[in-house]
């Protein structure tokens, strides 16, 4: 299971990252970090890319399901990211393509789950499992249009989403390639084989017929050498 340190290394980076942004404290030590104000903007590469501090209120790209489905969004991350961790450990001796697909996948969705979870306690905003998601990247592909809402830029996402998006990605380009390809190398392997057996079947038969024109000539020998003893026996 050491491919589950991807997924640990995700979780650790994609927190860093947000409380980077959104910014934290630690009274023990009287430490205060500010971090970005709510709705700044960094420019990193012109308008193409940009720091931008949004928070997400429900699910990806900025969907909000409402404060009654805010329970069930964060209840269903917790349940898909226990039940991929328990896939994980099932498929431990599969390819390592699925494996690292998984693992992405993984990472992001408990990464997400955190900010759902329990940022709303930890910030003193919301109670348990109503927190909202962080979310920071801005980049300027083009118009998106999602459930009836349109973007003008790409929706703002994270580490966890990018995770995420990678790791299905993988699975649909990377993994069904690797199986077309072990399909049709059992194939492959299996015509091989047939014309193995193909081949000694026609080289059993020629050498039983080898045997048959042997046998026949050696009772033809047997038969001419006694008709040749009789003729000198009279």
């Amino acid at each position: 299971m050491k491919i589950i340190w991807i997924s640990v290394s995700i979780v650790i980076v994609d927190q860093i990252s947000k409380l980077l942004v959104k910014g934290f404290s630690i009274p023990l030590i009287n430490f205060n970090y500010e971090g970005m104000y709510y709705g700044q903007s960094i420019s990193v590469i012109g308008d193409f890319f940009r720091l931008t501090y949004i928070e997400n209120p429900g699910m990806a790209f900025g969907i909000d399901p409402g404060e009654s489905f805010k329970l069930a969004v964060s209840l269903f991350s917790l349940i898909a990211s226990i039940g991929l961790f328990f896939y994980l450990y099932l498929i431990r001796l599969k390819s390592f393509i699925l494996r690292l697909s998984i693992a992405c996948i993984l990472g992001g969705a408990i990464g997400n789950l955190i900010d759902r979870a329990f940022y709303g306690v930890l910030f003193d905003y919301a109670p348990l499992f109503y927190g909202r998601v962080v979310d920071f990247f801005d980049f300027d592909f083009f118009d998106l249009t999602i459930f009836g809402i349109t973007y003008t830029r790409w929706p703002i996402f994270n580490i966890a989403d990018a995770s995420v998006t990678i790791g299905v990605l993988i699975l649909i380009i990377f993994y069904k390639n690797e199986e077309e390809q072990k399909k049709s190398e059992t194939v492959t392997e299996s015509v091989f084989q047939t014309d193995n057996l193909t081949d000694k079947e026609d080289s059993i038969s020629s050498n039983s017929e080898v045997q048959n024109e042997s046998s026949f000539q050696t009772i033809d020998e047997q038969t001419d050498n006694g008709k040749k003893t009789s003729d000198k026996g009279s």
